[in-house]
């Protein structure tokens, strides 16, 4: 491929400085219609009955597919590198209380 027509397919991503910080979720709820599936990052915080959604997701099927390969590959890729990831059976029980005491005030 000629580098003119390399650059006709070549994207210009520009990433401002709030979302390069990014946002914390631990837990992740995903819902899907016909035409689209939608996924809703949480965080969940210890003794807090409440959690909000942090930002929220909506992809087309075939781009939610593109993002599971996307992501199976990187996890392949992370795991050759720092070992495998821990693989819990089941999903975490709400409300989570990340191990710790319960908090007094």
């Amino acid at each position: 491929m000629d580098k003119e027509n390399k650059n006709k397919h070549q994207l210009d991503i520009e990433l401002s400085e709030k979302v390069a910080q990014g946002i914390y979720s631990n837990l992740a709820i995903i819902t899907h219609s016909a035409t689209e599936f939608v996924v809703d990052f949480i965080r969940v915080m210890p003794g807090t009955p409440k959690a909000k959604v942090k930002s929220r997701l909506i992809l087309t099927p075939e781009h939610a597919k593109r993002l599971v390969m996307a992501l199976d590959e990187n996890i392949k890729k992370f795991e050759q590198v720092h070992g495998k990831i821990k693989n819990p059976q089941q999903p975490p029980i709400l409300p989570m209380n990340f191990g710790g005491p319960t908090a007094q005030a």
